[in-house]
């Protein structure tokens, strides 16, 4: 990938189109959290029911306060195991449309450990990261089988970056007093309460 392929990205997102963009796990469909237009082709082009809130991505643990709460214990979490396969629920702050929580007041967050994203991220800022596929059907690991599920239209770029490892995050709710693991991936359940 070069440069060029990231700022035509750069680009898309600031127009409010789609792109996909490689992950540490799956490749994702990104767009613009704070535009609702955006957000809200993104559930359309997925198929997937609004009332499934969207995950979000950022580029460092400094920029997750800037879109949730967090205290010292989230933060302590944050630190050890982002970048990462690691997906925080927290409370999020009032700016955040609604739309991107599906009326919640949780979001989910994570930063990829991936160079590709991270560098994407930090300059555009937080973005849906979503997996590639249509609501219910296969995440595809290569952009190829990606775009067998979308029209030329509806994906502004692609950041292709090879085949991914296709492995889900960790999802842990943080929001209570004792962390809830809803989801278990590489990040354990022990690791994480060890970390608290």
């Amino acid at each position: 990938m070069v440069r060029s392929d990231i700022s035509a990205a750069i680009k898309a997102l600031q127009h409010g189109d789609i792109i996909v963009y490689p992950t540490d796990t799956l490749y994702a469909l990104g767009a613009d959290i704070f535009n609702e237009a955006a957000v809200k082709r993104v559930f359309a082009l997925k198929k997937r029911p609004l009332d499934v809130p969207l995950p979000t991505a950022v580029s460092s643990v400094d920029e997750i306060e800037h879109i949730a709460f967090i205290d010292e214990r989230i933060r302590k979490v944050a630190t050890q195991f982002l970048p990462g396969p690691l997906t925080l629920i927290l409370k999020k702050k009032p700016h955040v449309s609604d739309i991107v929580t599906s009326n919640s007041d949780k979001i989910a967050v994570r930063i990829p450990d991936h160079h590709f994203a991270l560098d994407l991220l930090s300059e555009v800022g937080p973005l849906t990261v979503t997996s590639a596929n249509i609501h219910g059907m296969e995440t595809p690991v290569i952009i190829k089988n990606i775009k067998m599920q979308f029209t030329a239209d509806d994906i502004s770029a692609y950041l292709d970056a090879g085949r991914l490892k296709g492995l889900p995050s960790t999802i842990v709710d943080l929001t209570c007093k004792k962390p809830l693991i809803m989801r278990e991936g590489s990040v354990t359940k022990r690791e994480i309460m060890d970390a608290i």
